[in-house]
């Protein structure tokens, strides 16, 4: 009897086991998760199945048709790409909306300068001005060529627009002489030595190529930026890195356990070897972010184009009335220097400097400017762009661990038992690997050929080096397009020349003082000569004078 009932027992043991394990075979848990997740499949097996056709998940006993695993690859390429993409998000559209806050506040600044300078020319010097707007024209239309990253050289372009001014102003004041285009030509070559407009387009020079070279240079550093971000986010994920993800995501459906999620490290193994070359990128990643950091420093001070720009009228204005100020020792050596051009008719004669510079004059307040940028300035957009910068260094070797934090994609670290690790539910033991190519040769989740970097990547490594290349030179003031190689420690075009901290003009009174023009067949002149130049009429000094104590440097 005892004998019995220990059989009996031992059969409803065995019965109970056998129930169980038929019910860890049961595959309708699989059909469920896999309506949810939008699957169409034809055939779910009812319960688990041999699993000889699999390539990709275990071949034990499985839930898993053919159909399935490949549907879970292409689901599984989808999903890596969405999230990569998904990551990336914010990255590419921060530097989308700068570059083109950045762009559009230059362009306005640029033209809201133009329109007031035009203004208050007209205001100030009437139909002169109007004869000779071009000549301002031309000017805006460089800088605004230079900026959009045509071939100008800044300085060369400035010299020029100087020098086109003093042909044009010595003719107005001179206007009782026949001045032609070979004297024009012949007063060109004493500009530097006459300094007819004072210390005011030395200053300017240093200060306008220096804060356009920063401007054009940050801009151009956020389109690369842009385009960087943009065609890395989209690189193709290799077949390995797609078995792989395939595995961590959707072997567990094949295993029956659809709800169980992936251990973080075995997440960041997978990770890491996908976005292998991704990484690569960081190191020259991170050196550009510092270089746009730094000529953000630049933006917000010493090449500040919003700060030099804005008074550009007001300084044109100073250096003219410089000019007029010493219009009659300007014309006097350039006579020495030029020889005594031929007197005019009595219609020209007749025509005194009042006539030629119109006295109507109304000061045009700071407060009719036009606002920038719809009110922005140009301090702010650099504070704003400066946080996220910073917060976009190491961004692309974060990236695995971005893409693998709790309940996005794994268990989490609270659930090590209780996860994903490639071959059931289970503690994941490898060690998560370092970051780049070359250290993905022991991966143990994704076959990474280390002897074949991503082609693209490396173009995009490439195009930050020289990126950020420019970015120091514009740093010190120099920009390299028009350095000159013989002239070793300054640039020869656009840019200051320095190789450390540039200085800061400050603004000041620009000097009076007339150097002695050398005539080329002559000796030194006699400064105590008599000066045979017409003086400025009265009604002119006054207008200007008031010009002057009315509009400060800004």
């Amino acid at each position: 009897m005892l004998r019995l009932e220990t059989i009996i027992c031992t059969f409803s043991v065995l019965s109970v086991a056998a129930r169980a394990e038929f019910k860890a075979r049961n595959c309708s848990e699989v059909r469920e998760a896999s309506i949810a997740k939008g699957f169409g499949f034809s055939h779910v097996p009812h319960q688990e199945i041999p699993g000889t056709h699999l390539r990709v998940c275990l071949q034990g006993n499985t839930c898993c048709t053919e159909e399935m695993e490949d549907r879970f690859g292409q689901q599984s390429k989808q999903d890596f790409e969405n999230l990569v993409d998904e990551m990336s998000h914010t990255l590419r559209s921060t530097f989308v909306s700068r570059h083109k806050r950045f762009d559009e506040f230059f362009l306005e600044l640029l033209e809201n300068t133009e329109r007031s300078l035009n203004d208050m020319f007209m205001r100030t010097y009437g139909k002169p001005y109007m004869q000779n707007a071009e000549v301002f024209e031309n000017l805006f239309a460089e800088l605004k060529r230079y900026y959009t990253g045509g071939n100008v050289n800044l300085e060369e372009m400035l010299n020029d627009f100087w020098s086109r001014l003093l042909e044009r102003m010595f003719t107005l004041l001179n206007s009782q002489y026949v001045i032609t285009e070979d004297y024009l030509e012949c007063i060109s070559k004493y500009t530097d030595q006459l300094k007819p407009f004072g210390d005011v387009p030395r200053k300017l020079k240093a200060q306008v190529t220096r804060a356009f070279i920063a401007a054009r240079t940050f801009v151009q550093g956020l389109s690369v930026g842009r385009e960087v971000a943009q065609r890395v986010s989209k690189v193709s994920s290799t077949p390995a890195c797609i078995r792989a993800v395939t595995k961590m995501l959707y072997c567990p459906f094949c295993q029956s356990m659809p709800g169980v999620k992936p251990c973080k490290n075995y997440c960041l193994n997978v990770m890491k070897g996908c976005l292998a070359n991704q990484a690569d990128l960081d190191p020259e990643w991170n050196q550009y972010i510092d270089a746009m950091l730094l000529v953000a420093q630049r933006l917000e001070g010493p090449f500040n184009i919003e700060s030099v720009m804005e008074p550009i009228d007001v300084k044109i204005s100073e250096a003219i009335m410089i000019m007029q100020d010493n219009s009659a020792q300007v014309s006097y050596r350039v006579f020495q220097g030029c020889g005594q051009p031929k007197p005019a008719g009595i219609t020209r004669s007749a025509r005194g400097v009042s006539d030629v510079f119109n006295a109507r004059f109304r000061p045009y307040s700071p407060e009719e400017r036009p606002t920038t940028a719809t009110g922005t300035s140009l301090d702010r957009l650099v504070v704003d762009i400066k946080e996220k910068l910073k917060d976009f260094k190491k961004f692309w070797s974060n990236l695995p661990e971005a893409m693998c934090v709790e309940d996005r994609v794994t268990a989490g670290n609270a659930s090590e038992e209780e996860c994903w690790n490639g071959h059931t539910k289970g503690r994941y033991f490898p060690e998560v690997q370092k970051d780049g190519l070359t250290n993905q040769v022991n991966n143990p989740e994704v076959g990474v050929d280390i002897t074949r970097p991503d082609t693209l990547i490396r173009q995009q490594i490439m195009a930050l080096r020289v990126m950020t290349n420019k970015l120091k030179n514009a740093y010190n003031g120099n920009d390299i397009y028009f350095q000159d190689s013989s002239d070793e420690g300054s640039g020869s075009g656009s840019g200051s020349g320095c190789t450390e901290v540039c200085p800061t003009y400050m603004d000041g009174t620009a000097a009076t003082e007339i150097p002695v023009v050398r005539a080329d067949r002559s000796g030194p002149v006699d400064n105590s000569a008599p000066l045979c130049a017409p003086s400025v009429a009265l009604p002119t000094m006054l207008a200007l004078s008031a010009l002057a104590l009315q509009r400060q440097w800004r």
